[in-house]
């Protein structure tokens, strides 16, 4: 489906099964991600809530957990206990998946394959439904000079696009959800991890970014967590069967030179000199002309890597032509607006800010008013 097709129309609610204590029991995939922990603090309030995990605890109270490998048969658990697990679970939310496109492409594509794969017979013996949390980035399909040079982020893509046809071709009721680029909370900017977009826009704000991939009108399209998860659990709780919703800005995504705008504003707040705006470079002529130059530069090797990693994060999050977005929509969480998404913006500088210790210090000593500073 392309991504200006609509939903097909929603399949009758899902009627959800209850626990002992009278909520039904959710199974989450990925809680240990930074999506996934988001999850957590939407999910928990409605359902009795079991997280799969590998190794290492959650440490969460407010959740089970089940130790299990997503990779392995019956997520490595005895038959009993698989048996034992698909009678208690009512929905699934599969939010797990490889993201880490420095690993060999083929491992990016078993991974987020086989996991689904796992998922979907959980699913079936559960007789529950299922939300595929997938990418909105499926719409970007990389060309073969991209496979060439980024095979890592054309194995992710890869990767998520057949997860999808696989929940399809399941014919089990439940939704497939396409966040873009998750940012951290809209009201306090905080993340469970920092990714690779955010990272650079910090790196913007450091003036460490001298050049960049894409046009100045060029489209990120990014999302505070809280919209997402607030649209996932709308979705899970209104019992819908069927669909495939955009969670993302579509209209309202900022364009990379306001991007480059903001980081400069706070680059000042934070008594730092501005940042020269970073020369943006259109991505035809990064792929046509920069790239095949860098390989033969002698520029340092941490600056040709660091240039190539913004063309590959860029080749995945850029998109010419504004994403639909499902959000706002019945039984799909908030309306997110262009103002929304830049005041984000600026919380996750804030928070990034608050974790570095001398850039705290100089944020606060910014933000205090003139009457603080004479008391």
């Amino acid at each position: 489906m392309s991504r200006n097709t609509p939903p097909p129309p929603l399949l009758s609610p899902v009627p959800a099964r209850t626990g002992p204590d009278g909520r039904p029991t959710l199974l989450l995939t990925g809680g240990s991600g930074v999506l996934g922990r988001a999850l957590i603090d939407e999910l928990v309030p409605d359902f009795d809530l079991l997280c799969l995990r590998r190794t290492r605890p959650l440490d969460d109270p407010r959740v089970g957990e089940i130790e299990g490998d997503l990779l392995a048969p019956r997520f490595g658990l005895s038959p009993r206990q698989w048996y034992e697990l698909a009678l208690r679970v009512d929905v699934v939310v599969h939010s797990a998946a490889q993201t880490n496109w420095h690993i060999p492409p083929e491992e990016i594509v078993r991974t987020n394959t086989l996991g689904t794969d796992t998922v979907l017979d959980l699913a079936a013996r559960a007789d529950a439904p299922l939300y595929l949390v997938s990418t909105a980035f499926v719409a970007n399909t990389p060309s073969e000079e991209d496979r060439e040079r980024f095979p890592g982020a054309a194995a992710y893509l890869d990767s998520k696009t057949r997860a999808e046809q696989m929940m399809r071709d399941s014919g089990l009721p439940g939704a497939l959800v396409r966040p873009s680029v998750v940012m951290g909370h809209s009201a306090t900017g905080r993340i469970a991890g920092q990714q690779g977009l955010t990272k650079t826009i910090a790196a913007m704000v450091m003036g460490q970014v001298p050049v960049l991939p894409g046009a100045p009108e060029a489209r990120i399209d990014m999302v505070p967590q809280d919209y997402v998860c607030r649209a996932v659990g709308d979705l899970v709780r209104g019992g819908v069967g069927s669909g495939e919703y955009w969670l993302t800005a579509g209209k309202e995504a900022v364009e990379l030179r306001e991007i480059a705008d903001v980081c400069g504003e706070f680059a000042v707040r934070l008594g730092l000199p501005r940042p020269p705006r970073p020369r943006l470079i259109p991505v035809e002529a990064v792929h046509r002309l920069l790239l095949p130059m860098l390989e033969g530069t002698s520029l340092p090797s941490a600056v040709r890597q660091r240039f190539r990693y913004y063309a590959e994060l860029l080749l995945v999050f850029q998109s010419d032509l504004p994403f639909d977005s499902s959000l706002g929509e019945p039984d799909c969480g908030t309306h997110v607006t262009h103002t929304d998404i830049r005041a984000a913006l600026v919380r996750n500088l804030e928070s990034w800010a608050e974790g570095r210790p001398a850039l705290s210090r100089r944020l606060h000593a910014a933000d205090r008013t003139p009457t603080e500073v004479a008391s």
